[in-house]
């Protein structure tokens, strides 16, 4: 990428821009609660291939869907400027037009509803209330007259959304039923993927509070956001061994902790870090989310 030194709008072909504006570093956060819920219904000998795949389609989408959504509310708002410290909003650059945007954003959604419709058709109407909530959820969190993420409530509705929504609705869709056991599966993936948006929100609040997006970050400081950031890794390493005491699942339930090399440098770039060098604990964690839903995903089936 390169920056006319007379222009601070980087320089990408159109393509490029959409890349940016769909942000794939962040799609890991859609894709691992999919893997969890899939591996929890094979556990229980429930699992159906074109559900789980319908149910990862329509994850992705509604990810990308917020993303563009965030890109284009955001914008509108005043909230993105020039001071921004993290990845280029193609809005605020003026890489893609609002208009362009805000179009990619319904068409994107629109077809998350698409694959919505079909999971509905086979599972009937929890999943469509599922899917209809999903959708406000992406929309509400930076848009309409109360942005979710402008009152300090992004935190919660990432974890619900990333957690157990995300995680029992795959496991439903191929089961078409729940159990204790997934919502108790679910809860280290909502934790993960929570600690993602702590990281953004971290390295973002001087400009968010200088722009009065009142994240919860904003609300708790630096300090105190650095320990929920701690504290939500805590408890999603800790679940696995929480499970294991108490659950009929044998050891390979562990596999998870097999990243904690992994994870300990993260939590320390994080504690320490600042800025444009959060941009980097951010990705990480992001792929570290990813990697955990992997062994976690595995250690269930071994253990099946």
């Amino acid at each position: 990428m390169k920056t006319d030194k007379a222009d601070s709008t980087p320089q990408v072909s159109l393509l490029g821009a959409w890349i940016l504006a769909i942000r794939p570093r962040t799609l890991p956060a859609s894709i691992a609660p999919v893997i969890v819920g899939t591996a929890a219904a094979a556990f229980d000998n429930r699992f159906v291939a074109l559900p789980a795949l319908a149910a990862l389609i329509g994850a992705v989408l509604l990810q990308i869907g917020v993303n563009l959504a965030n890109d284009y509310f955001d914008h509108q708002r005043g909230i993105d400027t020039a001071e921004r410290l993290g990845p280029v909003r193609v809005t605020q650059s003026g890489l893609i037009s609002p208009v362009r945007v805000k179009r990619a954003m319904i068409g994107t959604l629109a077809a998350a509803a698409a694959a919505g419709l079909y999971l509905s058709c086979i599972a009937g109407w929890p999943v469509l209330i599922i899917g209809t909530a999903s959708i406000l959820a992406a929309l509400a969190y930076s848009g309409g007259p109360y942005p979710l993420a402008s009152h300090g409530l992004g935190d919660l509705l990432v974890f619900i959304f990333f957690g157990p929504v995300a995680v029992c609705g795959t496991y439903y869709v191929q089961a078409l039923r729940l159990t204790g056991q997934v919502a108790w599966l679910s809860l280290p993936i909502g934790l993960l993927i929570t600690a993602i948006m702590v990281v953004n929100n971290l390295r973002d609040i001087p400009t968010d509070a200088k722009s009065g997006k009142k994240t919860l970050a904003v609300i708790l400081g630096v300090r105190q956001t650095r320990l929920e950031y701690i504290f939500l890794m805590a408890g999603a390493y800790g679940m696995p061994v929480v499970l294991f005491l108490t659950a009929d699942l044998a050891g390979w339930i562990l596999l998870p902790l097999l990243s904690v090399p992994l994870a300990i440098p993260v939590l320390q770039s994080v504690r320490c870090g600042e800025g444009s060098q959060l941009n980097n604990a951010l990705a990480r964690t992001a792929a570290l989310s990813l990697l955990y839903s992997l062994l976690f995903s595995a250690g269930l089936l071994l253990s099946a």
